[in-house]
């Protein structure tokens, strides 16, 4: 039997290896790195992740927002006043820049405005806003001194969540002021008043309406905040026409 060893294989073999040293590859390498120094120690056991289902037993929810409860409105008008101004749930930070309304009970015209003007303090309405619905009552053939005055929120407050005033209930402070003022007609100046009421917000200058309440209807003219008749001339002569029809008879 031929000993002999197999030439051209070990040619192939070291041609092979030769090939690699000369591309630098000169040791035996692994995919997965071994600590050669370091004790073998038993693998720690995995710790669960929570599951994201779960919430902490420590979270604590968010309180409720505050909701005024109706059984602690006002039973007349004189008392409404104080509660206005003092009420904490009425608004946030306090009674500082609250305004009380004006006027006396059964008067033949009640206006109601979304808010009082930014400079308001002891007066409602006192800047450039209270100077066009004094000029529109004049036109109207009555003045301040003959309506009831009020606002739906008891101080200026820009940028006003007025969903939340439905949800915490201003609404129903706004119709039981309404049914203590006993007016003859209410006059609703501003889209933002309306939902408060169970209304929708008018699209046009000025709309005819009539506001139910538990004492019974009352006529009422719905306009766009005076604001935005300040800025829209061509809404007044609307007002105007509309407040003619809601008085002819």
């Amino acid at each position: 039997m031929d000993q002999r060893p197999n030439t051209p294989f070990l040619d192939d073999v070291t041609g092979a290896l030769d090939w690699w040293r000369s591309a630098g590859v000169d040791c035996d390498y692994l995919d997965e790195p071994v600590t050669w120094l370091a004790s073998a120690e038993p693998e720690a056991a995995a710790v669960p992740l929570p599951s994201p289902r779960t919430a902490p037993a420590d979270v604590i929810p968010a309180p409720a927002e505050a909701k005024i409860d109706p059984a602690s409105l006002p039973a007349d008008l004189a008392a409404f006043t104080p509660w206005w101004l003092t009420e904490p749930l009425l608004c946030e930070g306090g009674p500082a820049a609250r305004v009380a309304p004006q006027g006396q009970a059964g008067a033949d015209l009640m206006v109601v405005v979304e808010e009082p003007e930014a400079g308001d303090t002891e007066t409602l309405l006192a800047g450039p806003h209270g100077k066009l619905l004094d000029a529109m009552l004049t036109a109207f053939g009555t003045s301040r001194d003959a309506i009831y005055l009020a606002s739906a929120l008891p101080r200026h407050t820009p940028g006003a969540d007025w969903r939340a005033m439905v949800a915490k209930g201003i609404g129903q402070v706004l119709a039981r002021h309404i049914e203590l003022a006993a007016p003859k007609r209410v006059m609703i100046l501003g889209g933002n008043v309306l939902p408060l009421l169970g209304h929708e917000s008018p699209h046009r200058p000025a709309v005819l309406r009539s506001l139910n309440h538990e004492g019974g209807s009352i006529p009422m003219l719905t306009a766009w905040a005076l604001p935005a008749l300040l800025a829209q001339p061509r809404a007044k002569p609307v007002l105007w026409k509309a407040w003619l029809e809601w008085t002819a008879d």
